[in-house]
């Protein structure tokens, strides 16, 4: 009985502190115990590195938890008795997007739910739940909303979820309305929601009451038009729309749907467009496209013009396997969804130069 009394103590204790906080670290690869610095040019091309790699999101792995002895001896008597747990890792992650108070959203369709990275609590949180009992069945896209909102596009359901910032449930968007929505995003200077419905080859703009205000194109390879649109984002007025099967981006004034001009054209070479999903820019307007096919990350310029490609097809750090979405966090870092790797790669941009102006 006493041995059974110390093991459920032993228990209660490890219960106590399993919402410990941890300490939130994006790992970047060692080799033999060093870190290895990776940035883009690479310094043996002569060129000033824009980017370094920072590391990886891959899991509750990325929360490092205070070494403890006494806690380990509890946690390896617990494993004993109960098996050793499951960690919560990436499984598919499509996208995401970085709140203000940097927690990092991601998509992931493979564990049909909304993983939270939440760098300030320590911890990580998994929203499963669309609207009472029904899960989410293929969340793709993620955009914030107003007063810590956060939508999100399933792409099997049919609509867009909009959560408030402790993941519950407030309302729905586009049902009935969106055939398969990959791509989302919020214009918060007019309070209206611009999705990226792919199998209606169009982008459908809502307010936030989920009225359908007006829609932005039809099928074709004109101006304007799409042939399976997945991405989107926005940029000071500006709607980049990833058109993907048309292998270019469009950018159109997102209030007219006028096209400005396109980035990118179909071909073989790097810096050419195949299959682009994600599409993100950061605050020196510089583009990143993802081109899946090739398994890059493509930089261009604020004008369209190509400068460097980051990636390729690989399971060590800086390669991607069938990557998908991309955004931008307010401090210019680039985080990349590297699908069949299932993790999100993490960049950060150092800095303009005539490349980028």
């Amino acid at each position: 009985m006493a041995a059974w009394l110390g093991i459920w103590f032993a228990i209660s204790l490890l219960d106590g502190c399993a919402t410990e906080p941890g300490v939130f670290r994006f790992d970047p690869p060692e080799i033999s115990g060093a870190p290895r610095e990776l940035v883009w040019p690479a310094k043996e091309q002569a060129e000033v590195p824009r980017y370094l790699y920072l590391g990886e999101l891959n899991g509750e792995a990325n929360f490092h938890k205070p070494d403890d002895r006494a806690k380990g001896f509890i946690r390896w008597i617990t494993d004993l008795i109960q098996g050793e747990p499951v960690p919560v890792i990436l499984q598919r992650p499509q996208s995401g997007v970085v709140d203000e108070s940097g927690r990092i959203f991601v998509t992931d369709t493979s564990r049909q739910a909304v993983y939270v990275f939440d760098q300030q609590q320590g911890r990580l949180d998994i929203w499963e739940n669309a609207i009472g009992m029904t899960h989410f069945s293929a969340p793709t896209g993620v955009a914030l909303g107003p007063n810590g909102d956060v939508f999100v596009a399933d792409s099997n359901l049919g609509f867009i979820v909009r959560l408030n910032r402790h993941g519950q449930n407030i309302g729905i968007i586009g049902k009935g309305l969106l055939k398969r929505p990959i791509g989302i995003a919020y214009d918060t200077l007019q309070s209206q929601l611009y999705v990226a419905d792919t199998y209606g080859h169009d982008i459908k703009v809502f307010d936030l009451a989920g009225h359908l205000l007006h829609t932005l194109g039809q099928r074709g390879d004109n101006p304007g038009e799409f042939n399976f649109p997945t991405y989107i984002t926005l940029y000071q007025g500006d709607l980049y729309v990833v058109d993907t099967m048309n292998a270019q981006v469009q950018v159109l004034d997102a209030a007219s749907g006028e096209q400005k001009r396109a980035i990118g054209t179909r071909g073989l070479n790097v810096g050419n467009l195949v299959r682009p999903k994600g599409v993100a820019v950061d605050n020196e307007g510089n583009a990143y496209i993802i081109e899946s096919y090739y398994d890059h990350l493509l930089v261009y310029n604020k004008r369209g013009e190509f400068l460097l490609p980051i990636g390729g097809t690989g399971q060590e750090p800086g390669k991607f396997y069938l990557p998908a979405g991309v955004w931008v966090d307010a401090k210019n870092r680039v985080y990349v969804a590297d699908v069949f790797n299932g993790r999100v790669s993490v960049f950060q941009f150092l800095g303009g130069g005539p490349e980028s102006e």
